[in-house]
């Protein structure tokens, strides 16, 4: 057998990639092409993976070269690879920091290349407009008050800038990171977290100060933050996904750092404080009295002169953060997610806005090195009753996804799970508050949800760690920031249509790494031969591309 024939990829003209799965040199191939493409599609045989724009610059902000991206793909390919897209490889790589911004006096530089992009960025709706004086055949000043929204444009028109503009500094924040926690226990943090901060600070250099840092859930990325903290040393405003995640992160903060409780504000519906250290929530920071109206606590950007601002699950930014965020652009930004992919598209805008990928590891080198949980990732196609299936078949076409989803065959299945993990720390979760209320009260078990309040929800949670529960039923709340460690199974009884991101946090609920080294189980119930199928289908998509493979009964 030739040795190309034992290679896993087929690379068309479109800039699509297809990766057979079966392959001898599968795996190698996916984690060459993680790197700089993105899964579309996953089924059973040939997965096929795209290289965008977005792909190929985040690549590149990671100091990932076109010539090494080009080998990659000639190394695993089965035929030769067309020549138009190594072209293209090329040409999207070298139009990263084509342009680049700078601080000059009170203004800002924005600076091309060559006189071809300048005049291309000059005529563009978009950018042009705030590149209205120039300074010579390819210079423009601009008005510091348009740093992002140029930086948006320039995405837009496929000229992302490298802002070299540098950043003022916030007041200083004296601490240290504990060696000993307060808890007593060791504390060090690890190689991986150690490196994604300093990518991210640069040693304090405008090339450094922005940008994403892209781990699992469970790999310790609020242990990143206050890393990266830590290199700053400068007041922090720490935005969260919810209440609980706040708490999450005072404990964290207070147990590994030195800094005291006067130190760390809570700026939420409970209390608006600030301080060094000031926590929120987006929810918080979106809430306005009517839709037309104003959002009040937007303000709190500006309540300080903030050295660091820190965005915690930053795929799930919302538009009116983006909007502020806009502004911010002379702060630090630090975003943590376990996945850049947002279901509304807004991808580019993290790119221009918080900054590039700085960092990541992919999922299955942290759980080689124990670092995360092994999982197991089972599909359970489920049958509906005759009855289910014609009210499946009438229903309208936008409400069959939630027939489908509350199959109440799914509790049958359910049950038998309970079944097999007596011993398990299990967490059943589900989209529908009437499907998650009749399970718990059918099984016996606590319900957290939305109305839940902050204090219940507490003590649940601490019962199920210190082993007094063993099961907790959660609605969509519990996709973040529950402090969990021992869960080791999950069941998803219904999910967010086709959402990846949910699928990635819901999986990373079980994958805190166990004391005793037991694997994690991930069950999807899922009602056969209906749209929930399909859209199973989709969510399954990111973790593939991690290099997890869902056994489907």
């Amino acid at each position: 057998m030739a040795p190309a024939a034992k290679n896993a990829l087929i690379i068309q003209s479109d800039c699509s990639v297809l990766l057979e799965v079966n392959s001898p040199r599968a795996d190698e191939a996916r984690a060459a092409l993680a790197s700089f493409a993105e899964l579309v599609k996953s089924p059973e045989h040939v997965h096929t993976y795209r290289l965008t724009p977005l792909s190929i610059w985040n690549a590149r902000a990671t100091g990932l070269a076109a010539d090494r991206m080009v080998t990659a793909l000639r190394e695993h390919t089965r035929y030769p690879v067309p020549s138009n897209v190594e072209q293209e490889i090329f040409e999207l790589a070298a139009r990263y920091g084509r342009v680049v911004i700078v601080r000059e006096g009170d203004d800002l530089r924005c600076t091309c290349q060559d006189l071809a992009t300048a005049e291309r960025i000059a005529r563009d709706k978009e950018a042009g407009q705030y590149l209205a004086r120039r300074i010579d055949a390819t210079s423009f000043r601009v008005d510091p008050a348009f740093r992002g929204v140029l930086k948006q444009a320039l995405v837009g028109a496929g000229y992302p800038a490298e802002d070299l503009a540098g950043y003022v500094a916030g007041e200083p924040l004296d601490f240290v990171l504990r060696e000993t926690s307060a808890a007593g226990t060791r504390f060090q943090v690890r190689d991986y977290q150690r490196q994604a901060a300093e990518a991210f600070y640069l040693a304090g250099s405008e090339r450094g100060g922005s940008g994403v840092i892209v781990l699992p859930c469970g790999a310790g990325k609020t242990i990143v933050g206050m890393a990266a903290m830590d290199l700053v040393k400068q007041t922090t405003l720490v935005l969260t996904t919810s209440l609980t995640s706040v708490k999450q992160w005072r404990r964290e903060l207070l147990d590994k750092t030195s800094l005291r409780q006067e130190d760390i504000a809570d700026y939420t519906g409970e209390q608006k404080n600030t301080g060094p250290v000031t926590l929120t929530t987006y929810q918080i920071l979106t809430w306005r009295a009517d839709r037309d109206g104003e959002f009040p606590h937007l303000e709190l950007f500006r309540a300080r002169p903030w050295g660091l601002i820190v965005y915690d699950e930053v795929h799930l930014l919302p538009a009116p953060v983006f909007r502020i965020t806009a502004d911010l652009q002379a702060r630090r930004r630090l975003g943590l997610t376990a996945t850049l992919i947002r279901e509304d598209g807004r991808e580019s805008d993290v790119f221009a806005l918080i900054g590039p990928k700085r960092f990541d590891v992919p999922w299955k080198d942290l759980e080689r090195q124990a670092w995360i949980a092994a999982a197991s990732c089972i599909e359970i196609r489920v049958p509906m009753s005759a009855e289910r299936r014609m009210e499946y078949a009438l229903a309208e076409r936008r409400h069959q996804f939630r027939v489908a989803a509350e199959n109440p065959a799914k509790r049958v299945h359910l049950r038998e799970l309970l079944g097999q993990y007596p011993e398990g720390r299990i967490l059943v979760i589900g989209e529908y508050i009437d499907q998650v209320t009749a399970i718990a009260k059918e099984i016996g078990a606590p319900l957290v949800m939305g109305k839940t309040p902050q204090a219940e929800r507490e003590r649940i949670y601490k019962r199920f760690r210190n082993g007094e529960l063993h099961c907790i039923v959660l609605s969509k709340v519990g996709n973040f920031a529950i402090d969990l460690p021992d869960a080791d199974v999950l069941i998803q009884v219904s999910g967010a249509f086709g959402s990846r991101q949910e699928e990635a946090q819901r999986l990373g609920r079980v994958l805190r790494p166990k004391n005793d080294g037991r694997a994690a189980h991930f069950f999807t119930l899922v009602s056969r031969d209906t749209r929930e199928e399909e859209f199973a289908h989709h969510r399954k998509l990111f973790l593939t591309e991690q290099g997890y493979s869902y056994q489907v009964y």
